[in-house]
């Protein structure tokens, strides 16, 4: 299987090295079929947690649910409007100030903070999303062959967070990863060719259009990003350098626009609320968020009020001052209530104040009108497990997980309410769950075998576990098998 292995590795890997030129097409190997042909669903998402292990150990990934849910909210719509796309997308934010965002293998795609507050519209950030998702659904492998032709999964999914690593953060980054290898393999330039780009350009203009979303947005913001590097002497921003921008690409971005015409669609208030909630991250003490906050909203420095003055909420709750932040949040909060970073602030808020009964009984009829929202469970989980009922918030995430399988982070806080609610069982149960979506199998199936042990063990949990434990041992030997030389 080796040669085919590696073949749909390189169709998953959507990144360019810094600095790296076009490639012609007729320098470009064929490798033919798309990437299912050639590796099954299961290795393909083996691939990709891989792939997010090494993600997660080299860069800040946020863990934040407000945040996290609005990008996932943003691009699966961008998804679900394409024509193309297939599969399963995941996106992510990276908590680095410069202006990028990259695709991985299995519809990995991650947008750094300071990409989000370059986009002064939501179209501008959806362009540049629509854009790596039509990279992932063409399947654009433009990877040179590794020097050995037998390797194991995690093998090549390290050779491709190399690549990105080095095409995303910098180039010492990449190296250091490649030395997990070990020599196995040699990392070659990444390119995206002319033709990749234009294609990924027209498809995502056509999903913008589709979605809503201004499809002016992709050149427009292209070209500013282009004049900004004529004015900065810092270098050209990280985007530029991976999705390289020519004039002649802008003018033909700007004719495929020219077919749909301008959209209108203002931009919803949780792409403002995003953005103030990453400028106030932005700030390494409270008091400097406090100051920015303070002068903006003096001198009317802003593009959406509502915005700032939850940004400035959360300053003034950072720096301990709860009682101030509660004045700001109010009238934002009686002009919209149901706001979801309004609810969750005010819970947060309620707890600060040793009233996590009151956060919960508020937020229980919250979680009730939407049981999907992630950012609205795990804050009433918080407050029940403040409030000294973990069952209850154990209860609560079993239900999210249950609709919303993705949301890694909440089982860990899944653990820490089972060990609190003295429910030993589902805590290794959701503990092996995290360390598997962390890229940790050996563990979690250790974790699920401890739990299989445990005494007065009901028999419908058991049955449960023991199936999962079976789904893990099985990938587990796929992974063992994928390293065998072929005879």
């Amino acid at each position: 299987m080796g040669d085919k292995l590696i073949a749909c590795i390189l169709s998953l890997t959507l990144v360019a090295a810094p600095g790296s030129i076009y490639a012609d097409a007729m320098d470009l190997p064929d490798f033919g079929s798309p990437a299912d042909n050639v590796m099954t669903l299961a290795e393909q998402r083996e691939l990709g947690i891989e792939f997010m292990k090494w993600m997660r150990q080299s860069l800040d990934i946020s863990t934040d649910p407000l945040i996290t849910d609005y990008i996932q909210t943003l691009g699966h719509r961008l998804v679900s409007a394409s024509r193309e796309t297939r599969g399963h997308y995941d996106f992510f934010v990276v908590e680095d100030p410069r202006i990028n965002a990259f695709a991985g293998p299995a519809g990995n795609i991650g947008v750094n903070a300071g990409l989000i507050l370059a986009a002064e519209t939501e179209s501008e950030l959806a362009a540049v999303l629509a854009h790596e998702i039509a990279h992932v659904s063409q399947n654009h492998l433009l990877r040179a062959v590794a020097a050995q032709k037998q390797m194991t999964i995690p093998a090549i999914a390290l050779l491709v967070a190399a690549a990105v690593l080095g095409a995303t953060v910098d180039g010492q980054a990449g190296a250091a990863a490649m030395m997990g290898i070990q020599g196995a393999v040699a990392q070659r330039q990444i390119n995206f060719t002319r033709a990749n780009e234009e294609e990924a350009d027209r498809i995502g203009i056509d999903t913008l259009a589709r979605a809503g979303q201004d499809p002016y947005a992709m050149p427009g913001f292209f070209k500013k990003l282009t004049q900004a590097n004529r004015v900065y002497e810092s270098g050209a921003p990280e985007l530029l350098r991976t999705h390289p921008v020519t004039s002649d690409r802008i003018a033909d971005a700007l004719g495929r626009a020219e077919r749909f015409g301008p959209s209108q669609k203002p931009d919803s208030l949780r792409f403002h609320l995003t953005r103030a909630h990453l400028w106030e991250l932005s700030f390494n003490r409270a008091d400097q968020a406090i100051d920015h906050f303070q002068d903006t909203l003096q001198k009317g420095r802003y593009r959406n009020e509502t915005a700032e003055h939850y940004g400035y909420a959360l300053a003034l709750a950072r720096a301990g001052r709860v009682n101030d932040a509660a004045a700001q949040l109010e009238p934002l909060l009686s002009a919209d209530p149901s706001q979801v970073e309004f609810v969750v602030l005010q819970s947060q808020l309620d707890r600060r104040r040793g009233n996590a009964a009151k956060a919960a009984r508020d937020l229980k009829g919250s979680v009730g009108l939407d049981p999907g929202s992630w950012p609205l469970q795990q804050a009433y989980a918080e407050a029940l497990m403040d409030a000294g009922k973990p069952g209850e918030a154990l209860a609560t995430l079993e239900r999210l997980v249950a609709q919303r399988p993705d949301v890694t982070p909440v089982y860990q806080l899944m653990a820490d309410a089972a060990v609190k609610a003295g429910d030993s069982t589902s805590a290794m149960r959701w503990r092996a769950e995290y360390l598997y979506r962390t890229g940790d199998l050996e563990p979690a199936i250790r974790q699920l075998e401890l739990a299989l042990r445990q005494p007065d063990l009901e028999f419908h949990l058991a049955s449960k576990i023991q199936v999962r434990l079976d789904e893990l041992q099985a990938e587990e030997r796929r992974s063992k098998h994928h390293g065998k030389p072929e005879r």
